[in-house]
């Protein structure tokens, strides 16, 4: 973000001496708030790819959305500091109370219902507490939605919470956009500003991909990372908008600016489309860039005698884990997304390995010494074993595949997607349960 920022700051001033409109007479501090504006990264559109793609659990997901949430940071407290007023001394004791009252906003969201209620309660946390709260204090009413947000962000019902704002919140933003389009057409000038903004997402690309294997990220990795963070964001367009509101900027840099942001999202599509066809051809020079040794997490995973996957080490993966050592022996991998679930399973004594079947990166980290002779799929979400097939086939063509399903339409429903056997947990249960009862019956008869 700074090399960002002091290389678009430095653009603009030069466009400015050779005689751009807009940019003359731009001092050094507004040519800087430019550049700060255009560093962003977009979230929305970083998270929707990443959702659309299954891959938000991913290590370059996850690294990206760190980067993002750090920005989104850096963007709150510049929104706060640009009011120029000091808050009041109670500052310090509303945000220590805020803290304080994590278990009192915690029992209320576990008494919120899942309906109505659980939505109204999130705006009154947002709005009421934070927004409200921080405002009354002299802070940035932003600021205070994100701390409240950060207060309640580990409680077990905070992503139901999250999920159920998500679409006001994209209604919002949706509005926030349409604001920023009825404030005028762009000129010939926001046109230019534009075309400088969008010839720097390449400079911003780079400097991800170079950045990110000091960190000893495997060069894929580190290249999925920078394709998702090459956009320019919404968070710009606020910052650029607080500038014209206090009369740092002319209103014509806010038009470019949503120019450039629109671009980069078409761009970027087209960038997320083609990113798996990239790395083959450019693997001989990003490897150079590595740095060794490879973190953990994104290092190479080569298991020993894996000739039977057992994916999703819930209670019924346990179940046909243990079933197929008593019949297969010691051939069985379990993998499961949840490092929790992971360490209990290998605390018990099985082979357990932390990897999401619908990550490309688990199956490009995942080196099999032994040829895999069938796959389990003992996942509770029906959506997720579909697309685990897919992804499967696709790794490991013509594999023998079997799961489970709740319902006879999906058992149907993953027979045409290509696994071979498919059992209705609820409806053989209940076949079994019968059959034991009739046994019983007969005994005691």
């Amino acid at each position: 973000m700074a090399v960002t920022t002091a290389l678009v700051a430095s653009a603009i001033l030069v466009l400015g001496a050779i005689g751009l409109s807009a940019a003359v007479g731009l001092t050094l501090q507004q040519a800087t708030l430019v550049g700060f504006a255009l560093s962003f990264s977009s979230t929305v559109f970083a998270v929707k790819a990443l959702e659309d793609r299954n891959e938000s659990s991913s290590l370059a997901g996850r690294v990206a959305i760190g980067i993002l949430v750090m920005q989104d940071i850096f963007a709150v407290v510049y929104l706060t500091a640009s009011t120029g007023k000091l808050p009041s001394p109670w500052a310090i004791v509303l945000v220590g109370g805020i803290v304080l009252a994590r278990p009192i906003l915690g029992w209320f969201l576990d008494n919120s219902g899942r309906g109505e209620l659980l939505i109204l309660f999130g705006f009154v946390l947002a709005v009421g507490v934070g927004a409200e709260g921080f405002d009354m204090v002299g802070l940035k009413p932003d600021l205070g939605a994100l701390v409240v947000g950060m207060v309640i962000a580990s409680h077990p019902r905070a992503s139901e919470l999250s999920d159920r704002l998500l679409g006001f919140k994209d209604l919002l933003l949706i509005g926030f956009f349409l604001s920023i389009g009825l404030g005028g057409a762009p000129t010939i000038d926001s046109l230019v500003m534009a075309g400088l903004a969008i010839s720097l997402l390449a400079l911003k690309a780079g400097g991800f991909l170079v950045l990110l294997p000091r960190f000893r990220l495997r060069a894929r990795t580190s290249l999925h990372s920078s394709i998702s963070l090459t956009t320019h964001s919404e968070f710009g367009l606020i910052v650029a908008a607080a500038g014209v509101e206090v009369g740092a900027l002319h209103p014509e840099w806010l038009s470019g600016i949503a120019v450039a942001v629109a671009i980069s999202f078409v761009l970027a599509s087209v960038l997320n489309r083609w990113r798996y066809g990239i790395y083959p051809k450019a693997s001989r020079w990003l490897t150079r860039l590595e740095r060794h040794p490879i973190l953990p997490d994104d290092a190479l995973m080569e298991p020993e005698e894996a000739r039977i996957l057992v994916f999703g080490m819930g209670r019924v993966g346990r179940g046909a884990y243990d079933e197929l050592v008593v019949r297969r022996g010691n051939v069985v991998l379990g993998v499961d997304r949840s490092d929790d679930i992971v360490e209990a399973n290998v605390a018990e004594g099985r082979r357990a390995i932390r990897g999401d079947v619908l990550d490309f990166d688990f199956w490009e980290r995942l080196t099999l010494k032994d040829e895999v002779g069938l796959v389990v799929l003992a996942m509770s979400d029906h959506a997720a074993n579909l697309a685990a097939t897919a992804r499967i086939l696709e790794a490991l063509p013509g594999i023998p595949i079997a799961a489970t399903a709740r319902f006879p339409d999906e058992v149907a429903e993953l027979r045409e997607a290509g696994v071979q056997v498919a059992r209705n947990l609820f409806g053989e249960a209940g076949q079994g349960l019968a059959d034991d009862a009739c046994d019983l019956l007969e005994r005691t008869s």
